[in-house]
């Protein structure tokens, strides 16, 4: 599979929800489509880490002129806490 866009794997995974919280599936269509809502909820949570570390935040410095200062990124094992 290729890159997935974000929205497409957004739509996807609020259909999967969707689907799921209907109840009319089958337990082994529910826990396909449930692996399916698993991998795409990583490719936003990927997607998303990756915007969040190229956003860039504008600050003033000490002589009040503007200068770029790269958004924090948040560490991965510090997420898990």
């Amino acid at each position: 599979m290729g890159q997935i866009k974000f929205e497409k794997a957004m739509q996807r995974l609020e259909q999967i929800v969707e689907d799921l919280e209907k109840g009319e599936l089958d337990i082994d269509k529910s826990m396909e489509i449930f692996e399916e809502g698993i991998k795409m909820s990583r490719v936003c949570s990927k997607k998303l880490k990756e915007a969040e570390a190229k956003i860039e935040q504008l600050t003033q410095n000490q002589q009040g002129e503007l200068a770029v200062e790269m958004f924090p990124v948040e560490n991965e094992d510090d997420a898990k806490d």
